[in-house]
């Protein structure tokens, strides 16, 4: 099937060709014609699925039919739960924009960054991808208006609506038009989306693509046994003996990160951290020289296990485990993407044993196991 059958336009089927998509995901099959009709849409699929391009394709179409951005009052809304995220978003969406006749101008909007900049932007926008805070912070100074929206998009839904996120994202629907269209998407389907679906939804189209086990083994999943002591200089082992391009290593807290990341440099391993005290400019920065492969590994926590696109990543370490298995699916979907396979390794201590059965539980996916003990590690 080409995406000639979505309903797509020829500027979009061009702009698609230009970058090498000839066909649709089963996301984008099903969503893309829903969203061209006005439909309301939740969709689940997992992560790597073409779920970005699934709505930004659509919405693009659909705003060549309608009038010029007004001052302050974007057209379209997409509420986002990180800064990687609003930027990944950002970049799809401009990309198959570039090149239309009509301009449609996208924004992106979270904390970290200048207000001040950001309220200068923001004179006229069509498509405003946002964090909660930062938007409400734009709302509270004037510089932002809701009343113009016609679609809301909330991408990530299921990390939207946990705790932190739910009251703010509460605030902002209330300052929506009443007549709109809402998008969901997920990788992960909570009670808490299945809620808001109930309440936001007026007869969607419900898109639910299942994984499918073929290509589930696109990422190999493994787990070592090891003691806390011996947990680093497995890493290093690990990152030395594969000769990954790229690794990319999950820790719980920035504290952590750093840790790892000043013991990898010792061992002359180049290695860049990713967390939340860092400035936005630097963990752009760390970003862009990763995906460019300017280091070799990059130690985040989990902010950005669901704001990177990298097509070929080819390993993905849990040096720790997530709080949440919901968590656990998005780091290791970070690899194995774009139809290329990729490892997640996890280091588990018997501490952390009872908590990684529960994950495993809750993905359905029983983890290989191996034992660190009869690897040498002396001198990593």
């Amino acid at each position: 099937m080409s995406f000639t059958s979505t309903g797509l336009n020829d500027l979009f089927l061009s702009a698609l060709e230009h970058q090498g998509l000839d066909h649709p995901t089963p996301i984008q099959i099903a969503a893309i014609p829903a969203i061209l009709n006005g439909k309301d849409v939740m969709g689940i699929a997992k992560t790597g699925s073409g779920k970005t391009a699934s709505f930004a394709l659509p919405i693009l179409q659909n705003l060549l039919t309608e009038t010029s951005a007004k001052h302050r009052e974007p057209a379209v809304l997409i509420l986002v739960p990180t800064r990687e995220l609003a930027d990944q978003v950002l970049e799809v969406i401009r990309s198959f924009s570039a090149k239309l006749p009509q301009r449609i101008s996208s924004l992106a909007i979270y904390g970290g960054s200048s207000i001040n900049t950001q309220m200068q932007a923001l004179d006229k926008i069509d498509i405003l991808v946002a964090t909660p805070g930062r938007l409400l912070d734009l709302i509270d100074k004037n510089a932002l208006k809701l009343s113009s929206v016609s679609t809301l998009v909330l991408d990530e839904a299921d990390k939207m609506l946990n705790l932190g996120f739910k009251e703010e994202v509460d605030k902002i629907l209330s300052l929506l038009p009443s007549k709109r269209q809402n998008l969901l998407f997920s990788a992960t389907l909570s009670a808490n989306l299945t809620s808001i679906k109930n309440a936001l939804l007026d007869d969607p189209t419900i898109v639910k693509i299942e994984s499918d086990p073929e290509q589930d083994t696109i990422i190999n999943e493994l787990g070592y046994f090891v003691t806390a002591e011996h947990k680093g200089p497995l890493l290093r082992y690990l990152i030395k003996q594969q000769k990954h391009k790229q690794v990319l290593v999950f820790a719980s807290s920035a504290k952590a990160v750093d840790s790892i990341v000043n013991k990898l440099r010792k061992n002359k391993i180049a290695a860049s951290p990713m967390h939340s005290k860092m400035s936005q400019g630097a963990r752009q920065e760390a970003l862009r020289q990763f995906k460019e492969a300017s280091f070799h590994v990059l130690v985040a926590t989990d902010l950005l296990a669901r704001g990177i696109d990298i097509k070929y990543l080819p390993c993905v370490i849990n040096y720790e485990l997530p709080r949440s298995p919901k968590d656990y699916i998005h780091r290791i979907g970070r690899t194995g993407r774009a139809g290329s396979p990729g490892d997640a390794i996890s280091l588990i201590t018997m501490d952390e044993l009872p908590h990684f059965r529960v994950i495993q539980k809750k993905t359905g996916n029983k983890v290989p196991m191996q034992h660190s003990d009869d690897i040498n590690l002396h001198g990593y």
